[in-house]
């Protein structure tokens, strides 16, 4: 069966294990402390020997069978622990795992682990896994849900904070939640446990946004022109330099361009462009926004601004990619650039 994350702490705290878990995600930090808390409890309960198996679709799934079958001269219970980052066992790894599945050893865990993960890969293998233990999705923490984690988290550690605080938090760390537990853990060696306000938060929280070129273009795609323009100002006051970051703008806006022109079957488009299915929306909703001259537009005056950038064209090069991002976010807002 398929449950939450709070629902899998909850059943650890029980005195049995399922044979199989399956968690996957792209959040990696709640993938990794929730594999950590099975392996603890798995620990506790006697399963005292790992095996770490590292297999994707090219790789020998008869590892699985003979880490189920070998028998241990140190212990009589132990976790398998496989790694699939891709999350994509492919035709001979799907039918091991179903074959697992369908007779668990006996004083086994096995815990799968994918890093790449989305409703495409919920295939027959996690059905037949779902069947005989549990399947975990750790699925992204939204933007507006991050202040509510932050002030469940800070309260698991002895620190109080109000909503406000918690939200100023949120925003500097730009929905980073590896970024977000670092600063809480670091609140708890400089304050210890209390009641943290926003005041407090300004004066102990530096500002650990993760600015980059990546975040640059995704909020572009995603429509959201403020939040591009708030980015960049982070990424000039760090130093940064024009040319650089127009690398993967290029990149970006040629992708587009390329999909634009494939809009008749984008499915196809995306697989032979070698898009993550998780990245898929995010393209969809950019390129619902305009049609193919709009990007083709946008390529010209990235061209313009690398120019500019250079010393080979006259103009301000942060203002003109100022300009492109927010036209890149909202087409209407197109014509502010060179014609």
């Amino acid at each position: 069966m398929s449950i939450s994350l709070a629902q899998l702490h909850k059943h650890l705290t029980g005195d049995t294990l399922r044979p199989i878990y399956l968690l996957a995600g792209e959040e990696h930090l709640l993938l990794l402390e929730a594999a950590d808390a099975i392996r603890v409890r798995a620990r506790a309960l006697g399963f005292t020997e790992r095996e770490v198996i590292d297999l994707e679709a090219n790789g020998d799934w008869n590892e699985l069978s003979m880490a189920a079958s070998a028998m241990s001269l140190f212990a009589t219970r132990k976790v398998i622990d496989l790694r699939l980052p891709s999350g994509k066992p492919g035709k001979d790894g799907a039918a091991a795992i179903i074959e697992y599945c369908e007779n668990p050893p006996p004083d086994t865990v096995l815990l799968i682990t994918s890093t790449q993960w989305s409703k495409a890969h919920e295939t027959a293998w996690v059905a037949a896994l779902e069947k005989a233990g549990l399947f975990v999705p750790c699925w992204p923490i939204k933007l507006g849900e991050l202040p509510a984690w932050i002030e469940q988290r800070m309260a698991s550690r002895g620190l109080n904070a109000n909503r406000d605080a918690a939200a100023l938090l949120a925003e500097r760390v730009e929905g980073n939640l590896l970024a977000a537990a670092q600063e809480i853990d670091k609140l708890v060696l400089l304050r210890g446990p209390g009641t943290i306000d926003v005041a407090a938060m300004e004066d102990l929280v530096a500002d650990s946004a993760r600015f980059d070129a990546f975040k640059l273009t995704d909020a572009a795609c995603s429509g959201d022109g403020e939040r591009c323009l708030r980015i960049l100002a982070g990424l000039r006051a760090e130093g940064e330099q024009v040319p650089p970051l127009l690398g993967w703008i290029l990149n970006q806006l040629q992708l587009l361009a390329r999909l634009s022109a494939q809009s008749a079957n984008l499915s196809a488009a995306f697989s032979s462009e070698r898009v993550w299915p998780a990245r898929q929306g995010m393209y969809r909703k950019a390129l619902g926004r305009s049609d193919r001259s709009h990007w083709e537009r946008c390529l010209r005056q990235a061209t313009r601004i690398d120019r500019i950038s250079k010393g080979r064209g006259a103009g301000d090069a942060w203002l003109e990619l100022e300009r492109l991002l927010v036209a890149m976010a909202q087409p209407r807002a197109a014509r502010l650039l060179a014609s």
